[in-house]
């Protein structure tokens, strides 16, 4: 009898798979390495050190907060040595994929013999929705489990390869790498592009997230800082945020609007999105990274699609 371990995406699927009574133990991969700095060393003291800096600093994370949360998990991760078949359960989105990419270079190094496996939804029919895990039926994921993909040691080794990338200090050589092969993952290029666009354009500063933050206050013109909210977490493409994360989106272009009840942009916010005005310099914090990479370092050329370096 092989024994089984499963890695799942966060909280609120593992209390789902949890449900399906599959065999085997289950731990969670609670972090969000798609923002913030990374470093490539996953799970060494100097990694857990950069992730906490970063997410008490901007998310008010406490001490005894990620011990008990991420790292107890961590090291529960550490304690499972004996499972020779690991199964990872991620999703087709920004944050899941980098989530992914972590876990495997972590896999690579620490459980070299196990037998890796991948359950990753996304397109599940004829629509064009995506979909979370948590948005499948049992007997569906019953099924995408039975039909897991094996994981090579190519595939692993290029997961690792992917994420030793993304903690470079420099996002040009994902760029280049986006063009040729995805191996056994479906959703990585897109997911890479998406991150890529989380750079300021070149037209007005802001990166996508922000320029569809004032688009959706613009056009839609919801009533409160809540709706605007909520109308952003239901449309997001590949990013796959959460509530915290476009919160502080709205935080940091707090003075492009006159009001948020209802939200209303001021007219510099209107003549920024128009690209009549850029609003680099205003919102540039060099201490933001993603990734490896600082963030104002660099622009994203939305005409070609190109990362330039400043």
């Amino acid at each position: 009898m092989k024994s089984l371990l499963h890695i799942t995406n966060g909280d609120g699927f593992t209390s789902r798979l949890q449900s399906l009574q599959l065999k085997g133990d289950i731990i969670t991969w609670r972090e969000m390495l798609c923002e913030g700095k990374t470093l490539c060393t996953v799970g060494s003291e100097s990694f857990w050190k950069t992730r906490f800096d970063f997410l008490s600093k901007n998310y008010k994370v406490t001490k005894s907060w990620f011990v008990e949360k991420t790292l107890k998990e961590y090291r529960s991760l550490c304690n499972h040595k004996q499972q020779d078949q690991i199964v990872l359960w991620f999703e087709y989105d920004l944050f899941c994929q980098i989530n992914m990419l972590a876990v495997l270079s972590w896999l690579k190094t620490h459980r070299r013999h196990a037998e890796i496996s991948l359950v990753c939804s996304g397109k599940e029919d004829d629509t064009n929705k995506m979909y979370g895990l948590n948005e499948l039926s049992n007997e569906k994921l019953l099924e995408l489990y039975e039909e897991r993909t094996i994981l090579t040691q190519d595939d692993i080794e290029f997961a690792d390869y992917v994420w030793q990338l993304y903690c470079s200090d420099n996002p040009i050589r994902l760029e280049n790498l986006i063009a040729h092969n995805d191996f056994q993952f479906e959703y990585l290029a897109d997911a890479l592009k998406t991150h890529l666009k989380r750079f300021p354009s070149i037209k007005n500063g802001l990166n996508e997230l922000e320029n569809k933050v004032l688009e959706t206050s613009l056009n839609q013109k919801p009533k409160s800082r809540k709706e605007l909210l909520g109308t952003l977490l239901s449309d997001q493409g590949y990013y796959g945020f959460g509530d915290t994360q476009y919160e502080r989106i709205i935080t940091s272009l707090r003075p492009l609007f006159s009001s948020f009840n209802p939200v209303r942009l001021t007219k510099k916010g209107k003549e920024v999105l128009d690209n009549q005005t850029n609003y680099y310099s205003q919102i540039r914090d060099n201490q933001l990274y993603l990734g490896g990479s600082l963030k104002y370092n660099f622009l994203y050329n939305t005409s070609t699609d190109r990362i330039l370096k400043l």
